[in-house]
């Protein structure tokens, strides 16, 4: 799972520099939440603008699955021709939740291993200094967090493991929050630092529904999506029991910053105003293909002034191609030399 954590690399230095400032490891996640979220809004605000053109295109791409259900290649023809004529992409949502899925793992790898991400310590020398101080390394999701706590106990580090003023540096580091200490993990115990977990699992909840219904998307999603979402969503909330709470922190106030997100997006672009905006684009585009031209064609050696249709017009170029093809090449042998 390491690999999802690779955005810990970017975030590790980043906390550091905030804790510099405040002093404090839960205000300084706090503030790099809001940071960071506040970075990902013009991907939010994209992301509401895309739902929006969906909302329009979906029953447009139901169809045209119906209709060549049993021919996968026509059917992906027309899709493509459709998003092509109409400039849509279906993927363009995906991009910002991909993200905040890859920034939540960053920040997961955060919490997980902070002496290495924070505090640049590699990870052999994490192992090294827990197994001379007696520190299970089986267990690597809480091995950091309990070697922050011991030395915060007075442990002693040889200096050929960690350098002095390291240790130095995470003796003073301040990971207590109205007097629980953020590198606990909270598991599922009644506990006071439980209400982390529960905050940000109710939090959760609340956020998903505001932002699939301000967004438009719960109309576009289809159940076994819907599943996905929750599921995904769940998976996070048991890493808020799972981790050190300081990642419990974390998704809640990105849980709590998303439900505002939601409605300031919503009054910027919202899904009822812009798929009436693009459903009368669409219906302007349809009105010009429908609209008659005039063309001139070659019937039977004279030349005939036609008025059709945009689509008309296109099957009368496609012909001529062909035609133009048929005589360029008529010359040219057309059975096997061995006949």
């Amino acid at each position: 799972m390491q690999i999802f954590y690779f955005l810990a690399i970017i975030l590790g230095p980043l906390v550091k520099i905030l804790y510099n400032f405040i002093g404090n490891y839960a205000a300084t996640m706090i503030v790099a939440t809001l940071i960071i979220k506040l970075l990902l809004f013009p991907l939010a605000i994209h992301q509401q603008k895309s739902t929006a053109k969906m909302s329009v295109f979906q029953p447009l791409m139901n169809e045209i699955q119906q209709k060549y259900k049993n021919n996968p290649e026509k059917q992906q023809e027309e899709l493509m021709k459709l998003q092509q004529e109409h400039g849509f992409n279906p993927m363009a949502g995906c991009l910002p939740m991909l993200l905040t899925m890859l920034v939540l793992f960053g920040f997961l790898g955060v919490v997980y291993y902070p002496v290495h991400y924070i505090f640049g310590v590699s990870n052999d020398a994490v192992k090294a200094a827990c197994e001379a101080l007696g520190i299970a390394t089986a267990n690597a999701t809480n091995m950091q967090t309990s070697l922050i706590q011991a030395i915060h106990n007075g442990a002693a580090i040889s200096p050929d493991i960690i350098a002095p003023d390291v240790v130095a540096e995470i003796k003073n580091f301040n990971t207590m929050f109205f007097g629980m200490d953020m590198c606990d993990i909270p598991g599922f115990h009644i506990t006071p630092i439980a209400i982390f977990p529960i905050i940000a699992a109710v939090t959760m909840i609340v956020s998903y529904i505001f932002t699939q219904k301000l967004s438009g998307m719960s109309s576009q999603m289809q159940g076994s999506m819907k599943i996905m979402m929750w599921v995904m969503n769940l998976m996070f909330v048991s890493f808020c029991f799972n981790a050190p709470v300081g990642f419990s922190l974390y998704y809640g106030v990105s849980n709590l910053f998303q439900i505002g997100q939601s409605f300031v997006t919503y009054r910027i672009y919202s899904p009822e105003k812009f798929k009436a905006q693009y459903e009368a684009e669409l219906a302007a585009k349809r009105a010009e293909k429908k609209k008659k031209k005039t063309v001139t064609v070659e019937e039977n050696g004279k030349t005939v002034t036609k008025e059709v249709t945009g689509g008309e017009a296109n099957k009368l170029r496609l012909e001529l191609a062909r035609k133009r093809e048929a005589e360029l090449y008529k010359d040219e042998r057309t059975t096997p030399l061995n006949q």
